[in-house]
């Protein structure tokens, strides 16, 4: 900087910039305001339909969320300018000091240009006007002000250029919208572009140059700046995606970093997680430089790295897939390559993957599980588990393409999950692991119900769309088609049941045997008793009947389908017998015929649980019945944090039937009864295992299901005061019975492979 630029700046342009952004930012704070009540959360408790469900939904969702991103950036611009006036204007109050003092000791500063600048003596003695002596100053003073001089410069300088780069790496966060980069003041923001270069660099160093200190150092930046989007930015652009893969591939080379890996191989796991993240949260920058970076990241995928014997780019890669939230196009993008490269190595999938096989001296490239991180799916779905849209998208996406030898295009859900020979892993102590498979149940589960694996659904979570929906039914009717994908694969049934539990309207209405059709108006009819936002996922019967009977083999899976289906079924009532609920929406029935109705089919699918819950534990399973209780039991905390949540139907009460629901205001107080009862007798239904036997089994759980079915209908009936409450009890309670010999019946034809005999 110039000193007569800072000496003379007019600083009032400035500070019209920073009223003006002031202005932007109330501005913008109630556009933010207005846009999430009166768009997103009335978007999402109106009840939408078809391509209204699909695009304008979302597309409001993303409108409210760019007003909040506008807010967030206008107010970090308005922090960054305001703090960097102020300092500027500081440093003119220091120069101007500095040149004033330097002029009673008789000296000048002058400048140069270009950032340069002289001090001189003002008034040489010998020039000095008659009677007039010049004050005296010696060689320490000249250098002492040159010395405050340039670091009054230094500093303006610094200021004025760190605040130009990070509102310009600000800006260019995104192509299109707004950044929800969000800084205090200039020193934060500049203070990450910083750090971001010096922990680049450090990891641009060899492995056997990396000290433990640089480690540890690289390693403390990395987990400061999580989820620093211009930190992350910076970082990754920075080191770039070559170096990115070498030197994680390198560190976890025994050969290349002999010195650091027996005194740090402990915390690897910490920096596996802490770059994971940093990466993840760069590659949601739109920035040309990132958007660089993900291409060529993707384009090293089937390239050996760190010489022609080391991993594949996709093998170092997805193992720094395994925490954040990556951007969706770019997971998209990925995956794409990567299934490229699978059918490549697996000739279209006709043999193994020998090549993503662990081999004795393979480096171990991840350091946050047991497996070994040779096959990169195991990776990539981990961080598509995080990510539901572009989950859906990938699982949809054809593997092998329809024609040449194959009739039917095979989808990745088909090719992933009932196809492909997964490479064998043993954690360290030698034992079979399946940690691919185990993530690959969690992409399902985030694919078919639109939130985070592992997550529950929110306010906030859309109903289903029709991919989500078509994926699910593809789901039922391959567990259906052979059950061993599921029963031999227990460690999949968490996932598979809680994407069951939210889709219990779909699943009742496929145990009505009414075929879907638009125009039937008995179709319209079961839309009625069971609504459903959205789309509809399409299953019939038999796969339903089977399914479910496979999930009920699991405790998991189990109580996850047990605990959202009697949700379901007291919400159901209490919709149903609430007066007010208008005549359109209204199921064209008695009272009776209604109870009874929705009382069945729960005890179908109750009783469907209930055979595959006995195969379990008297087949060749073995399974502990107290497993079962315990794992019902767990759900407790869970449902009461979120039964009665005040959400509307058409959302949570449609999509999500273990939320609870407020068609009439008293779901939630319905809920709450039938499954406090639910949990209050789970602990007394616990069998002794010396007396087990398929009727003891049979029995018990019907007794059960009946209880809470009559809780239910009576709970409904008297919250909305109905004229019914002395005999809603006993239709529920005579269909729930039926409800169970539709299952033992459906059970002996439909699944009759089943080791155990059906009662």
């Amino acid at each position: 900087m110039d000193l007569d630029a800072l000496r003379f700046a007019n600083f009032k342009l400035l500070d019209d910039a920073v009223e003006d952004w002031g202005h932007i930012v109330r501005n913008l704070k109630d556009l933010a305001g207005d846009a999430e009540k009166g768009l997103h959360q009335a978007a999402n408790k109106a009840n939408w339909a078809g391509m209204n469900q699909q695009v304008t939904k979302e597309f409001i969702g993303k409108t409210a969320g760019e007003f909040q991103d506008a807010h967030t950036q206008a107010q970090t611009i308005h922090n960054i300018l305001s703090d960097t006036v102020g300092e500027l204007k500081g440093y003119q109050k220091l120069l101007i000091g500095a040149i004033e003092r330097g002029l009673k000791k008789n000296l000048t500063v002058m400048d140069t240009g270009k950032g340069t600048f002289t001090v001189t003596m003002n008034v040489h003695p010998d020039r000095a006007a008659s009677g007039y002596t010049p004050p005296e100053h010696d060689e320490h003073d000249v250098t002492a002000l040159r010395d405050e001089v340039q670091e009054i410069l230094r500093n303006a300088t610094e200021s004025d250029n760190s605040a130009k780069t990070v509102l310009t790496a600000l800006v260019d966060q995104t192509d299109y919208g707004f950044s929800d980069a969000t800084y205090k003041d200039r020193d934060s923001a500049a203070k990450a572009v910083k750090d971001a270069d010096e922990l680049a660099r450090l990891a641009k160093k060899d492995p056997e140059d990396l000290t433990p200190a640089e480690f540890d150092k690289l390693n403390a930046g990395l987990k400061q700046h999580a989820g620093d989007p211009l930190f992350a930015e910076r970082f990754a652009t920075d080191l770039g995606p070559q170096k990115t893969l070498e030197f994680w591939a390198g560190i976890n080379d025994p050969h290349k970093a002999a010195q650091l890996g027996p005194e740090r191989v402990d915390k690897y796991g910490d920096l596996q997680r802490n770059l994971s993240l940093a990466l993840a949260t760069a590659s949601q920058s739109d920035s040309t430089a990132m958007t660089e970076w993900k291409g060529k990241m993707i384009a090293l995928g089937d390239q050996p790295i760190g010489g022609q014997t080391g991993p594949m780019g996709f093998q170092v890669m997805s193992n720094l897939m395994r925490a954040g939230d990556y951007d969706d196009q770019f997971l998209k993008s990925y995956g794409t390559a990567l299934m490229t490269t699978e059918r490549k190595l697996t000739g279209n999938g006709e043999h193994a993957n020998l090549a993503w096989q662990h081999m004795g001296m393979d480096p171990w490239l991840n350091r946050m599980g047991d497996d070994s991180g040779d096959d990169p799916l195991t990776g990539y779905l981990k961080a598509l588990s995080a990510s539901p849209d572009a989950a859906t998208d990938f699982l949809n996406e054809d593997y092998l393409p329809r024609g040449g030898d194959h009739k039917e295009a095979v989808s990745n859900f088909k090719y992933l999950f009932e196809d492909r020979e997964w490479p064998k892993e043993t954690d360290l102590k030698g034992n079979d692991i399946h940690p691919g498979q185990n993530n690959l149940a969690m992409v399902i589960e985030a694919a078919t119900t639109g939130h985070p694996a592992g997550e529950l659904p929110t306010a906030d979570t859309p109903a289903h769309n029709g991919q989500q929906a078509r994926l699910m039914a593809s789901v039922v009717a391959s567990i259906s088609d052979d059950p061993d994908r599921l029963t031999k694969n227990g460690y999949m049934s968490d996932s598979i049941g809680q994407m069951a539990s939210e889709y219990l309207p779909d699943i009742n209405r496929a145990t009505t045997d009414v075929k879907p059709d638009p125009g039937s108006d008995q179709w319209q009819q079961i839309e009625k008793l069971f609504p459903v936002a959205g789309a509809s996922a399409q299953m019939n019967h038999a796969d339903v009947s089977r399914f479910l009977i496979s999930v009920g083999q699991n405790p998991d899976g189990y109580s996850a389908v047990e605990v959202g289906q009697k949700a379901y079924m007291a919400n159901l009532m209490d919709y149903h017998l609430n007066p007010d609920l208008p005549a359109d929406q209204r199921y064209d029935a008695s009272v009776e015929d209604t109870v009874k109705e929705i009382s069945r089919r729960s005890a179908e699918i109750g009783g469907s649980l209930a055979i595959g819950r006995q195969e379990a534990v008297l087949g060749p399973a073995k399974e502990q019945d107290d497993a079962y209780n315990h794992a019902v039991s767990q759900w407790q905390n869970v449902a009461n944090g979120v039964v009665g949540t005040g959400i509307g139907v058409g959302t949570s009460f449609i999509g999500s039937p273990v939320l609870g629901a407020a068609a009439g205001g008293a779901a939630g107080t319905v809920s709450s009864v039938v499954l406090g009862e639910l949990f209050q007798d789970v602990e007394g239904s616990k069998l002794d295992d010396s007396g087990l036997d398929s009727a003891k089994l049979w029995e018990d759980s019907r007794e059960r299901n009946t209880a809470l079915a009559q809780r239910a209908a009576v709970e409904a009936a008297k919250a909305h005061r109905s004229p019914y409450a002395g005999r809603v009890g006993g239709w529920a309670m005579d269909a729930t019975q039926n409800g169970f010999n539709d299952a033992s019946t459906n059970g002996r034809h439909m699944a009759d492979d089943l080791e155990t005999e059906i009662p």
